[in-house]
């Protein structure tokens, strides 16, 4: 464990806008922080924008992005980041976080691709890491991602997440629910690929449910609830990491927020869980 600072505390989930009129008469101690995805609110008025204008400036918001295409192949969308550095600024967003993964071309391709774990691969989006920080002027959070195919790899996961972070010298956004994914996907042990992230750089984490296509292929759905197996992979990583900011992450048969809310608290819940065994144990 780190004495860090983060840009948020305690348990949040993602707000979308069918939430724009129901988060209102939502528990507002439930819950201690939100994410949005910039893509959806940038230049957003009407009452979707102006429900977003109030709730940013009662709640504390995150971003987490959808579209910089950090691994593609063409010229990083600069356009797109001096609009997001200024809603970033005009909403007080606490910090900003996107995918390692590319989603374009020449054009938009819908879904997060995988970056070929190479040396190269390495250097390239390091490189575009840097460049994004510094039109941002703020560190940024990478995301390990889902994969399900690793074409040309000279390297694990492990070690090409690890080799971008410190080329990049950037955060870490940890996804809990991904690295139990691609454990089964990739046949690797979750709990140690957990234990060999650097605590210096986690942002804040991710924990979602996901879809068993078989035994041996899970698909990262963010539609169903977490599972008890990645709820005791995030107590590991609060053993191991202490209390971290963590999100849920609902995107597909997003429930009623009083539903959702019921897994915001089991967060929650083993973050108190945590702060109490460690307290004793200090005592």
């Amino acid at each position: 464990m780190v004495d860090k600072q983060y840009p948020v505390s305690g348990a949040g989930f993602g707000y979308r806008r069918c939430m724009s009129e129901t988060l209102k008469d939502a528990d507002a101690t439930a819950f201690d922080f939100l994410e949005i995805a910039p893509e959806n609110w940038i230049g957003l008025g009407g009452r979707f924008g102006k429900a977003f204008r109030r709730y940013t400036e009662q709640f504390p918001f995150i971003a987490h992005g959808l579209s910089l295409s950090i691994g593609g192949p063409t010229p990083l969308d600069m356009e797109f980041l001096n609009k997001l550095k200024a809603f970033l600024a005009e909403h007080n967003i606490r910090a900003y976080s996107e995918h390692l993964s590319y989603c374009s071309d020449d054009g938009h391709l819908y879904d997060l691709m995988p970056i070929p774990f190479t040396e190269e691969a390495v250097k390239y989006v390091a490189d575009r890491i840097r460049q994004v920080q510094d039109v941002l002027e703020q560190k940024i959070a990478m995301e390990n991602v889902s994969y399900y195919a690793a074409p040309g790899s000279e390297m694990s996961e492990q070690e090409f997440l690890l080799a971008v972070l410190e080329e990049a010298d950037c955060e870490l956004l940890l996804d809990v629910n991904n690295i139990y994914v691609n454990s089964i996907n990739h046949k690797y042990d979750a709990e140690a690929f957990l234990k060999a992230m650097p605590a210096e750089r986690i942002m804040y984490l991710h924990i979602a449910g996901h879809y068993n296509e078989a035994e041996d292929l899970i698909v990262d759905t963010h539609g169903a609830d977490v599972v008890d197996p990645v709820w005791n992979l995030l107590q590991k990583t609060y053993d191991h990491f202490g209390v971290v900011p963590t999100l849920l992450e609902r995107d597909f048969n997003i429930p009623p927020i009083p539903e959702l809310l019921q897994e915001v608290e089991q967060v929650r819940f083993y973050q108190n869980q945590w702060k109490m065994s460690h307290a004793k144990t200090v005592a």
